[in-house]
């Protein structure tokens, strides 16, 4: 059986989009309310640039491709409760810095990361029903899944959200700064040769820049609904 085989005899459902389009909290509560694993496929690329460091993307495809060969990765629980484990252990809190979510985007152009991830979110969607979060979900890695929706939003809209997140943090936050780096992030992601962050054709498009996310978690799972078999 092959990968397109699989994703379709298990319940698969993708949301991909850009950096800040409001997909990690509306997939967690997604997938709580219809009763899925979350995967959170950006976290694996932050723990992948995490554990090699700084310039990792930069080193010989021989050593990424070791490191990241010898790191396990798990799914625990369900929804809102699911837990990405690497080699065990939950994400470390410092893999959702900004800094290291620049060094994870590096790394995720590269087509020894990707693909290497790309088995390993393949592997886990053959053991369970999920929902699966990330930038090229519904185009290269689950092509034959069940619902694919991909949300998006304004470059401005997205900077103003990612502002606020860290002001309630009490971290600084300068609007014109993170601009510029999603808009940065945005080119490095939809330019790359190695699987493009774009919707796929059979994708939902749901634009959130004016929407609630209580209202874009109603418009994710009436998609998925609609699409169960």
């Amino acid at each position: 059986m092959n990968t397109a085989d699989h994703a379709a005899a298990r319940r698969i459902i993708t949301i991909d989009g850009p950096a800040g389009a409001g997909k990690t909290s509306v997939s967690r509560r997604a997938a709580g309310a219809l009763g899925l694993p979350y995967l959170d496929t950006g976290a694996m690329f932050r723990a992948l640039a995490l554990r090699l460091g700084p310039g990792g993307h930069e080193l010989p495809e021989s050593a990424i491709e070791s490191a990241l060969g010898a790191m396990a990765f798990d799914l625990a629980g369900r929804g809102t409760d699911t837990r990405l484990l690497i080699d065990g252990a939950p994400l470390p809190e410092a893999a959702r810095t900004e800094a290291v979510g620049a060094m994870a985007s590096k790394l995720a152009a590269l087509p020894v990361v990707r693909a290497g991830l790309r088995a390993v979110q393949q592997a886990l969607g053959r053991r369970a029903d999920l929902l699966a979060e990330g930038r090229d979900m519904g185009t290269a890695v689950f092509p034959e899944a069940a619902c694919k929706i991909f949300l998006d939003a304004a470059a401005e809209v997205r900077a103003a959200r990612r502002v606020r997140q860290l002001e309630a943090l009490g971290a600084p936050a300068d609007y014109d700064e993170i601009l510029a780096a999603i808009e940065a992030r945005d080119h490095q992601d939809r330019t790359r040769a190695e699987s493009p962050l774009a919707a796929a054709d059979d994708a939902v498009v749901i634009d959130t820049s004016g929407l609630t996310e209580d209202e874009v978690l109603a418009a994710v799972t009436a998609a998925a609904r609609a699409a169960a078999p």
